[in-house]
């Protein structure tokens, strides 16, 4: 049984003639499979809601019904969590680049972006305070906006992962190199 949702929509099929390969250029889309490290800790999190959820159901036949609620939004509050861990990463478009984090999204258009280039630098392994030393895609705005790191090789993506790094980069400045020039 095909799982398309593990194919990062047709992105690492077989390459034809295209630069992308790409079915509909206007919708978001991630250049890159989520990484082990993420998919890991959303299975984790999926399975304390499931209990979680066989708790609330434990709790009301129990009759006890602002325990079950309390309950009940707890593990809404995980599986959606949960969620949005899954849809972090970098996105892109006809349209432009949207970096999408766990509290926050931001979208900037194609025309607005100068440059996007692999660096080295020290970045944040797993997202946590301690740095180490790494390789990190950036971009930079054409008005001397400062964006923020789009990908390390030390992320829940790419942690020892780094030919699926330099994919990933590669696919984002294909993108970039295709629809920067082109007005939107």
């Amino acid at each position: 049984m095909p799982l398309p949702f593990l194919t990062a929509d047709g992105v690492f099929d077989a390459h034809d003639e295209e630069t992308l390969p790409h079915d509909d250029p206007d919708r978001w889309r991630r250049p890159y499979r989520p990484g082990p490290w993420r998919v890991a800790v959303a299975a984790l999190l999926l399975l304390l809601s499931a209990f979680m959820l066989l708790a609330t159901m434990i709790v009301a036949f129990a009759g006890t019904w602002g325990g079950a609620t309390l309950c009940l939004a707890a593990a809404l509050t995980v599986v959606g969590a949960t969620l949005r861990l899954l849809r972090m990463g970098v996105w892109v478009s006809r349209t432009g680049l949207r970096r999408v984090a766990f509290f926050g999204t931001r979208s900037v258009a194609w025309s607005k972006i100068d440059s996007i280039r692999t660096v080295q630098q020290p970045v944040r392994w797993l997202g946590l305070p301690r740095t180490v030393q790494g390789q990190a895609l950036t971009a930079a705005g054409r008005d001397g906006a400062t964006l923020p790191v789009l990908l390390t090789d030390h992320n829940a993506d790419f942690l020892a992962r780094s030919e699926a790094f330099d994919r990933a980069a590669g696919m984002v400045e294909a993108w970039a190199d295709e629809y920067r020039a082109v007005p939107a």
